[in-house]
């Protein structure tokens, strides 16, 4: 697989536009990813833990970083690997992602959980690809 390869024509690029929580107690964690053509996708069932993460990416609050993501950052530095791109697909009835690297060598990890995924995405600001299938017509709370 070649990770500079043009986008594939049934996964559209996201953007997160909205992360909160499914239950009061900031349990179950939820987001919403928004495409430019408006469609998005609610994903949810992943935990508060990782919804707050994804938060606290965007804030200039200065948290520090969590220790799974510095884990990855220190190992793509000592290997001299970039990520640059998550695509999220469903699995069965559960939704899974790979995660594409490039460096020394280009490396694809597949199958992954897709909220670890998109967490990265958010945290490395890069390409968030959700296949176009998941994607539905923007809907009013």
């Amino acid at each position: 697989m070649d990770i500079a390869q043009d986008q594939e024509p049934d996964y559209e690029s996201v953007k997160i536009d909205y992360v909160g929580f499914v239950d009061p107690y900031a349990v179950e964690g939820m987001v919403v990813l928004k495409a430019d053509n408006g469609k998005e996708f609610h994903m949810r069932a992943f935990s508060g833990e990782v919804a707050r993460h994804i938060s606290s990416f965007g804030d200039a609050k200065g948290e520090p970083i969590p220790s799974i993501y510095r884990m990855i950052e220190e190992i793509c530095e000592q290997n001299e690997l970039v990520l640059v791109k998550v695509k999220i697909y469903e699995s069965g009835e559960v939704l899974r992602a790979n995660l594409y690297f490039t460096g020394r060598k280009d490396i694809v990890l597949r199958n992954y959980r897709a909220s670890d995924a998109m967490a990265l995405g958010a945290f490395y600001n890069i390409p968030i690809l959700v296949r176009k299938n998941l994607l539905k017509e923007s809907m009013e709370a």
